[in-house]
This record gives C-alpha cells, structure tokens and sequence, in this order.
C-alpha cells in the first residue's frame, strides 16, 4: 500500500541520515570512506541498541569456538583411540564418518534458515550439544576407569562424536555467521563482523592449542564435562539475548535490538504492527476489486 511505502522510506531515510522532509531525487550524502566515527560509535561511545548487537555478535562467535568442537574434529582420532579403536583403518574411517556428518548437516541447516528461523535452530543446537558432550564425557570416563572393553560405551562414544557434528552443523557452525552479519546496520557492519570474526579465530587457536594439555590435567571425559558446562552457558545466552532475525528488514533491525533483555515486547510489537499493515493492504485489495 502507498502508507506502507511511505513507511519503509521514512524507514530507509532514518538508517542512511536523509531528511524525512527530503525529497529530491538525487541527495547527497556523507561519506566515511575511511571508516571515520565507526570505532567511537562501536565501541566508545554505542547506542543501547548497538551495544546489544555488539554483545550478540562477540557472544555468538565466542561461544561457538567455546564449546570444544573444533577438538572433537581435529582430535577425533585421538577421541576414537581413548574409546578402544586402535586400528589405524577403523580410526580413518571413523573420522571420515565424521567430515560426511558435518558436511550433510550444513546443507540441511541451508534448507531450514528461513523455514524455521535462527533463533529455534540455535537452541536446539546448544541443548543438543549440552547432552551429547555430557554424555560423550560420560562415555570416556567409563571407558578409562574399566579394565575391560565395554562394547556399549565404545558404540555410545562413536554415535556421540558423529551425533556432536551434526547438531552444531545443523544450529551454531552456519547461524553464526549469518546472525552476526545480518544484525549490524550498514554503517557499522565490516567493522563489527570482523571483531567477531576475531574472537571466533582467537577462541579457535585457543580451544585447539588447548586441548590436549586439558584432557591431561582433568582427563578426556572432564574436558567434554569441560565444554557441555560451556554449552550450558551458551544456551542460557542465546535464550535471552539473541532475537530472532528471520523475515526483519534491515531498517527494523536496530528497532528489534536495543533492551538485552526486554527485546520480546519490541518483536511482538513489531508483529502486531506487520499484520495491521497486512490487513490494511488486504482491505484495500478487496476495495478495490468492489
């Protein structure tokens, strides 16, 4: 409808610094090529509203690399030798079960991003995660206490590790990269996504670099009892700080973030506007049709 139009320009005017009353054709307008004023607003001196999609896209970076599953690819035929594999051929193909399991689940997150939104997928990927590592740890630890093989734990330990892949491929391995780039307003974007691209490649030398010396000093299962407590924490964070971003334009954005923990009133409100907004365009169809 032309009123809605009106609004999604007025909305466009706000983000790119126009006049409302402006209505040239051609507008000029100021340009900071250099990046003049971004770190002050980022950083220094954010609104609340920026403050809260800082805070979302460090926190989303951080706790991805944080959970410890960049040590369950890398040092997954370390993982498989603790559970009892010892055959060089059974480890090899037991970690390409695990590359196939991570590749096909990202292609199912492609499918389901805007089916079922960011948001759902990012909590059942941190729950999941929660139970698979607590019980993957759980798995280990009973492996390395027991003088005997125990066949079930073994079976337990393999399912964990490919099931571990899977879930954080179908939720926090590619929403992570898609939530923080799409909250950013355009202004702020390059910078912001890099400083969340920093903490994810610091966090993943870190967890990398880190893992071996860890499960030494509090043994392989305390390690993964280590991180499912790590992705306890990122469940909790993504539960009450990250909106969901599926369907909002880029004008809404900065509307919809703003109050790290009263954001739902925001997003209902914009759900109710959106549907008077529907409704209005679906009365005047029919008006028009009369």
């Amino acid at each position: 409808t032309k009123e809605e139009a009106r609004g999604r320009l007025s909305d466009i005017k706000a983000a790119a610094g126009i006049p409302e009353d402006c209505t040239d054709d051609i507008v000029q307008v100021q340009k900071q090529t250099h990046g003049e004023g971004v770190w002050r607003e980022l950083i220094l001196h954010p609104t609340p509203a920026v403050r809260h999609v800082l805070i979302c896209a460090i926190g989303i970076h951080f706790f991805q690399q944080a959970i410890g599953l960049e040590s369950v690819v890398l040092y997954s035929p370390r993982i498989f030798e603790k559970a009892g594999i010892t055959s060089s051929d059974h480890k090899l193909l037991a970690t390409m079960a695990v590359g196939f399991s991570k590749t096909t689940f990202i292609l199912v997150a492609t499918f389901l991003l805007d089916k079922i939104g960011r948001r759902p997928l990012l909590l059942i990927s941190s729950g999941g995660m929660v139970v698979i590592l607590a019980t993957l740890g759980l798995s280990l630890t009973v492996i390395g206490h027991s003088d005997k093989k125990q066949t079930w734990a073994v079976g337990l330990c393999i399912t964990m590790v490919l099931s571990s892949v899977a879930v954080f491929s179908i939720g926090m391995g590619p929403i992570t990269w898609v939530y923080s780039t799409e909250i950013f307003p355009l202004r702020l974007r390059a910078q912001g996504a890099s400083l969340g691209v920093a903490v994810n490649r610091v966090m993943s030398g870190v967890i990398s670099m880190s893992f071996i010396s860890l499960y030494e000093a509090i043994t392989i299962g305390g390690a993964f009892f280590l991180y499912a407590g790590v992705a306890l924490v990122a469940f909790f964070f993504f539960f009450t700080f990250l909106p969901e971003t599926r369907g909002k334009t880029l004008e809404e954005m900065e509307g919809l973030f703003g109050k790290l923990v009263g954001w739902r009133e925001e997003a209902k409100k914009m759900k109710r506007k959106r549907k008077r907004n529907e409704a209005n365009g679906d009365d005047q169809i029919q008006l028009g049709k009369i």
